[in-house]
């Protein structure tokens, strides 16, 4: 056996064209589209799929949890590889694990259980988000308003030394608790920083995005909005052409009225990203959960405090990619780039991560013709098979 596989009998998708009569040739965990041979050649394993897509696998900014597993709760490296099995099985192929606003013993926990699962080469794990604790009491959604502060210099050090032992390191922050220089500094490091659960003027938006933030966090949610007067965070990151935004397309988190017009209206509307913000629910049954000693409800898709406060949500990625095809009526290869393409770039990994070609990794999605996960590879292994009931 060569180590080589190849793919065939599936229309190709490869994050930004539709290639018909070729293959994938997975080797080394690298990929690259070949012409479709009519017998492969000698030594070569082969699957012939029986119809479908072969997309990239999805690339997801924001997954609080899986599996039954909150990061929250259980910071190591077996909750990490818990959480990327359970979304595997939906279509992602590279995630950040997220930690939702915590204390700095908590939050010094999760970084080093996400450099320990970088060590291991965790298949999905990609990096962490950092959402919080440094964000605005008056936009906190579910975040625990006890547990939000400002950032002070020794945060700032462990960000910056925490980059340097991850692959990927985003951190949600909003100007009421973070300085315009610690951002620049953040940015130098390479912490990929985003604006979110913020009160904002549009001009603080657009001075934290000359500062170095790149990306929103969960557009339209908890921030401030688009008025006629003040366009808030919304309007800032509608408008703003070096930024890019995480946006939960569930039908509860965001109108679909609202999300056409946000297509419409973006500057650059390769900037609009997928994200789950997925919990602890996603491929499971649990009806609750707590986080922070709060309970969490299920129920109807959706996730909430007591209150009724939204609590991150219960979707996967292939969900939203139906949705934004089915409902908001987008092309399918604009939502398959929304959820691969789009976000890879937005995390600084576009080259190896969220296309299919030379130099990309073997991270794919067979999709069925209505868009069902069949299969899934990650670095060329098989993950997740449908027709096996599991991961594998």
């Amino acid at each position: 056996m060569s180590g080589a596989v190849l793919l065939s009998g599936a229309v190709i998708f490869d994050g930004e064209s539709w290639h018909h009569n070729h293959a994938l040739l997975m080797r080394g965990g690298s990929v690259e589209i070949v012409p479709e041979y009519g017998s492969p050649p000698y030594g070569m394993d082969a699957i012939r799929l029986e119809g479908g897509i072969l997309a990239p696998g999805f690339v997801d900014m924001q997954v609080n949890g899986g599996g039954g597993v909150m990061l929250n709760d259980q910071r190591d490296v077996s909750a990490i590889r818990t959480i990327c099995c359970a979304h595997a099985r939906f279509g992602t192929t590279a995630l950040l694990a997220t930690l939702i606003t915590d204390t700095p013993a908590i939050t010094a926990e999760a970084v080093a259980a996400g450099i320990e699962a970088t060590e291991a080469q965790t298949p999905g794990f990609l990096g962490l988000h950092l959402e919080g604790p440094h964000l605005s009491i008056a936009r906190k959604g579910a975040h625990d308003p006890d547990l939000i502060r400002p950032m002070n210099a020794e945060d700032l050090a462990r960000l910056i030394d925490a980059r340097r032992h991850l692959p990927v390191l985003l951190c949600t922050i909003a100007p009421e608790s973070v300085t315009p220089d610690q951002v620049a500094a953040l940015a130098a490091a390479r912490v990929i920083v985003s604006l979110g659960h913020s009160d904002c003027t549009a001009a603080q938006a657009h001075l934290y995005a000359g500062a170095g933030v790149t990306v929103t966090t969960h557009l339209f949610n908890a921030m401030s909005q688009m008025g006629n007067r003040e366009p808030g965070l919304v309007g800032a990151t509608l408008d703003e052409g070096r930024l890019s935004c995480g946006l939960i397309a569930d039908g509860f988190h965001v109108d679909p009225t609202t999300i056409r017009v946000a297509m419409r209206g973006k500057q650059a509307p390769g900037r609009i990203c997928l994200v789950t913000d997925a919990m602890a629910t996603i491929g499971t049954d649990m009806t609750s959960f707590t986080l922070n000693g709060r309970t969490i409800r299920r129920q109807g898709g959706r996730l909430t405090l007591a209150d009724g406060t939204l609590a991150g949500a219960d979707l996967d990625m292939i969900s939203a990619v139906r949705f934004m095809h089915e409902t908001i009526g987008i092309s399918l290869e604009d939502a398959l780039k929304m959820a691969s393409t789009y976000p890879a770039q937005a995390l600084g990994v576009g080259a190896s991560h969220g296309r299919l070609g030379a130099g990309s990794r073997a991270d794919i999605v067979h999709l069925s013709p209505d868009l069902n996960v069949q299969h899934v590879w990650i670095s060329g292994k098989s993950v997740y098979a449908a027709s096996s009931g599991g991961p594998l």
